[in-house]
């Protein structure tokens, strides 16, 4: 294993990671606007996204299994291939039969390769890198991960916008072919584990992740309900309350409104790219027994916007709240993450650690969906008191804060 951070395979991995996220990030954002576009309907949106979530969730433990059993290298190379052929094969099929049926299912593919494909990628980084260096390796990841969501949808609104969906499609086809060929490239040290039926190799696995989970490392089961409840009570709320309120609540007009939240989805991502350059700036001082302070400042940012909702009657004043708030909620929720990864990479062994992540992934996930039905009743019912929200959403995450400080306090 290289001394040094960046030696030939990690940094093809990482330059991978930027290739092939930036193209996943643009055909996500592009096939769901030309479906709403073409369409107007804002319940079939929802209900074909919904469905295009569902694989990720699936296919998320399968990767990990995947990850542990098979050669990482070759993981990422077929589902990049299969990517730009399942791009190539919505291209040339969009303008014959049903159009929605064949977008859902393209949604749905992109959407499980990534649940599967991310697996593979954060257990590679053990066989990469030094243990000195999982801070910094998974710094860079996130960082590379926060740039495609920005640089992605700015990329893909413009083409777009200039010359249809199809443009879009072979930028992104394109942008997974170079990646699958540089990974061919890679070299991921991988021993090939004994085997037995498909089953019963599904089944030992997913019972050894969870009784590593539950007795060998419980602190990383308690990890895991932290990020949980992270993403029900604080993520969902961000995710839900930040279109409505700026679209919905604000005293802002329509076309502005739908503007200016597009600067906070930018905002947010900018957020997250800061976050994963601090992470790596700062991964010497970073310390888990304090990983509790960083959901306390996660929790912080919130509260300011639920007071300038109090406060203030105008819009621009609250929306420039809004924007501030989220811009520093990514970027402390990312240091977080970057951090509760390189905890759980250097506490799982090798042979378990695909699973285990991908087991957090699958579960973590869950609650986003959660949460987000959640907001959407709250929002409804507080109509004309949404700080009432905002506030409950701040409070709980503080209590969070206090059993996360509780759990690794003696790691």
């Amino acid at each position: 294993m290289n001394e040094k951070l960046f030696h030939k395979d990690f940094t093809l991995v990482v330059i991978g990671q930027i290739i092939s996220l930036f193209g996943n990030a643009t055909i996500r954002f592009a096939l769901p606007l030309y479906l709403l576009n073409l369409t107007g309907s804002s319940a079939l949106y929802g209900t074909v996204t919904a469905c295009a979530f569902l694989p990720a969730l699936l296919l998320s433990p399968v990767g990990g299994i995947l990850a542990d059993r098979v050669n990482k290298r070759n993981i990422m190379v077929l589902l990049d291939f299969f990517t730009a052929a399942a791009i190539l094969a919505f291209a040339l099929f969009m303008e014959k039969g049903s159009l929605i049926l064949l977008l859902t299912i393209t949604l749905m593919l992109l959407y499980g390769i990534a649940g599967a494909y991310q697996p593979a990628v954060q257990a590679s980084i053990p066989a990469l890198v030094r243990q000195e260096h999982y801070m910094a390796a998974n710094s860079v990841i996130n960082t590379v991960s926060s740039f495609a969501a920005l640089a992605g949808p700015v990329l893909g609104g413009v083409l777009y916008s200039a010359w249809g969906l199809r443009p879009v499609l072979w930028v992104c086809m394109a942008c997974f072919l170079l990646s699958a060929i540089m990974e061919l490239f890679l070299h991921i040290p991988f021993r090939k584990p004994a085997s037995g039926g498909i089953l019963e190799t599904v089944r030992n696995d997913f019972g050894d992740s969870i009784r590593f989970l539950r007795r060998e490392k419980p602190v990383i089961g308690k990890a895991l309900l932290v990020i949980c409840g992270i993403n029900l009570f604080l993520s969902s709320m961000v995710m839900v309350g930040l279109p409505y309120l700026i679209t919905e609540v604000l005293d802002l007009e329509a076309a502005q409104a739908n503007r200016l939240y597009g600067f906070a989805e930018g905002a947010l991502a900018a957020g997250g790219l800061l976050g994963g350059i601090g992470a790596g700036l700062l991964a010497n001082r970073l310390a888990i027994q304090r990983v509790g302070r960083l959901v306390t400042a996660c929790a912080l940012c919130v509260l300011p916007i639920g007071a300038s909702l109090v406060l203030f009657s105008s819009g621009i004043i609250n929306y420039v709240v809004i924007l501030i708030c989220s811009f520093a909620l990514m970027a402390c929720s990312t240091v977080f993450t970057v951090e509760m990864m390189s905890f759980i990479q250097a506490e799982t062994p090798p042979g378990l650690l695909g699973k285990v992540i991908s087991v957090i992934l699958t579960v973590s996930m869950c609650a986003q969906p959660l949460g987000n039905a959640l907001y959407g009743v709250l929002f409804g019912l507080c109509k004309g008191l949404e700080y009432v929200v905002v506030f409950f959403a701040g409070i709980v995450s503080l209590l969070l804060a206090v059993s996360a400080e509780k759990i690794f306090q003696k790691v």
